[in-house]
C-alpha cells in the first residue's frame, strides 16, 4: 500500500515537470516573487528609517491595497477575454520600470516618504493585475487531476523566493540600497522574459460582447457558491486580523534588536515553514477531510501569532513565525485549489480577481490594521489582539459555512476527468 502511494506521488510530480509552460511559469513566479519580496523589505526598512512611524508602515500596505478596488471588475473581465500569459508579461515588465525608478531615486538622493508612498500605489496597481492573472493561468497549463499538486508545487517555489528574497535583501543592504533595487530590476526582467517567450496555451477569445452583466458575473458567482465564498472570505478575515508583517521592522529594531539582517530572517521565517509544508503537500496531496484541515490550520496560525507577539526571544519568534507559515500553507493550498476547481474556466478570471481583492485586503489592509493599532497600543498588543481574532474567525466560519466545514474530497470525480483546456 505504502509503495503504491509513493509511486503515485512520484508519478504526479514527474507529470508536472513534463508540463513545459507550467514549469516556465513556475520559474517566472520564482524570480518575480523574489523581486517583490526584496522590494517590499526595502520599502519597509527605508520608510521606518525615514519616519520612525508605525502609521507610515501601515500606510504602505493600505496604498498597495486601494487600487485593487476600482480595478476589480475591469481586471477580471480582461483576464477572461485576453491572453493571460501576455497580460502577465506586461505586468511584470511594468515592475521592471518601478524598480528602475527607485534605483534612479536612490542614486540621485531623492528618496523620500512621498516617493515611497507613490511607489506603493504603483505596486498596488500591478499586484491587482498580476495576482488574479497568475491564479487563472495555472489551471490552463495542467490537467484538473494535477491541479492540487500544481498549487502545492507553485507554493513551494514561491516560498523559496519568500525565504531567499528577504534574506538576500537584508544582506544587500550592507552593500547599499542601490544594489537592492538593481537586483529587483534583474529579477523582474528575468520573469518577464520567461513568461513572454515560454508560456503558451490555446487561447480562444470569448464571443460574448462585454456588458455590465458580464462584468458583475464574478461577484455573483462567488456570493452564490458558499464553498467559494467561505474559502475566500476566510483568508480575508483571518489574515486581516492575524497578519504582523508590517510590524516586523519594529520588532527587529526595537524589541528583538536584530537590525536589518534580522529583519530579513524574520520575514523569511514564515516562508521556511511554508516551504517545508508545501514540499510535503506536493508529495502527499490532500484528498480527504479538506474542510476540517482548512479551518484547523487557520486556528493554529492564530495561536502561533500569539506566541510571536508574547516572546522577546529571537529564536522563539523565528520558530513561531515558521510554524505559522506552515499552517498558512495548508490553508493556501486548500483554498486556492477549491476556488479554481469549483469555478468554470470561462469565469476564472473574474472570480480570481474577486479572490485577489480579498487576499489583498487581508494582506495589505492587515498591515494597515496592525500598523494603525500599534500606533496607539503598541506592536506587541496589536499582534496579540490579532492572534485572538484569527482563532475566533476559525470558530465562526465552522458554524457560518457548514458546506465548507464539512467538505471532504478536494477534487470531485467530474473535475478529475476534465482535460486541460
Amino acid at each position: 500500500m505504502e509503495l503504491r502511494r509513493a509511486a503515485r506521488a512520484a508519478t504526479g510530480t514527474a507529470s508536472l515537470f513534463a508540463q513545459r509552460s507550467f514549469m516556465r511559469l513556475w520559474l517566472a513566479r520564482l524570480a518575480g516573487t523574489a523581486g517583490s519580496q526584496i522590494l517590499m523589505l526595502a520599502l519597509g526598512w527605508q520608510m521606518y528609517e525615514l519616519t520612525g512611524s508605525a502609521w507610515d508602515l501601515g500606510l504602505v500596505g493600505l496604498l498597495q491595497f486601494l487600487p485593487s478596488l476600482p480595478l476589480l471588475l475591469p481586471v477580471g473581465h480582461a483576464i477572461d477575454r485576453f491572453n493571460r500569459a501576455r497580460l502577465l508579461a506586461l505586468c511584470l515588465a511594468c515592475q521592471v520600470g518601478i524598480a528602475a525608478a527607485l534605483l534612479l531615486a536612490e542614486h540621485g538622493g531623492q528618496m523620500s516618504r512621498g516617493t515611497l508612498l507613490v511607489v506603493s500605489v504603483a505596486i498596488g496597481v500591478m499586484r491587482a493585475i498580476q495576482m488574479p492573472t497568475q491564479q487563472a493561468l495555472v489551471p490552463l497549463l495542467v490537467a484538473p487531476a494535477l491541479l492540487a499538486r500544481a498549487m502545492a508545487f507553485s507554493a513551494a517555489g514561491i516560498q523559496v523566493a519568500i525565504i531567499g528574497g528577504p534574506a538576500l535583501g537584508g544582506l544587500l543592504f550592507v552593500v547599499g540600497a542601490k544594489t537592492v533595487y538593481a537586483s529587483c530590476v534583474l529579477l523582474f526582467a528575468s520573469a518577464t522574459a520567461l513568461v513572454a517567450l515560454g508560456v503558451h496555451y490555446r487561447h480562444e477569445a470569448p464571443t460574448q460582447a462585454a456588458s455590465l452583466e458580464s462584468l458583475l458575473a464574478g461577484l455573483r458567482f462567488v456570493f452564490a457558491h458558499k464553498v467559494v465564498l467561505g474559502a475566500i472570505s476566510l483568508d480575508l478575515f483571518a489574515v486581516l486580523l492575524g497578519g504582523a508583517t508590517a510590524l516586523l521592522p519594529m520588532f527587529a529594531k526595537d524589541i528583538l534588536h536584530v537590525g536589518p539582517t534580522g529583519l530579513g530572517l524574520l520575514r523569511a521565517a514564515p516562508a521556511v515553514g511554508a516551504l517545508l509544508m508545501s514540499v510535503a503537500l506536493t508529495r502527499w496531496t490532500i484528498r480527504r477531510h479538506t474542510g476540517p484541515l482548512l479551518l484547523g490550520s487557520v486556528a493554529f496560525y492564530g495561536l502561533t501569532m500569539l506566541v510571536f507577539g508574547w516572546t522577546t526571544s529571537f529564536a522563539i519568534a523565528m520558530t513561531a513565525l515558521a510554524l505559522g507559515g506552515a499552517a498558512d500553507m495548508i490553508s493556501v493550498v486548500i483554498r486556492q485549489t477549491l476556488v479554481q476547481i469549483d469555478t468554470p474556466d470561462a469565469m476564472r478570471g473574474r472570480v480570481s480577481a474577486v479572490n485577489a481583492v480579498f487576499i489583498g485586503a487581508s494582506n495589505q489592509l492587515g498591515e494597515f490594521r496592525a500598523g494603525s493599532i500599534a500606533e496607539y497600543i503598541g506592536p506587541v498588543a496589536s499582534v496579540l489582539l490579532g492572534g485572538v481574532g484569527t482563532c475566533l474567525v476559525a470558530a465562526l466560519w465552522w458554524r457560518g459555512f457548514p458546506a465548507l466545514a464539512r467538505r471532504d474530497a478536494m477534487v470531485g470525480p467530474e473535475a478529475s476527468a476534465r482535460p486541460v483546456p
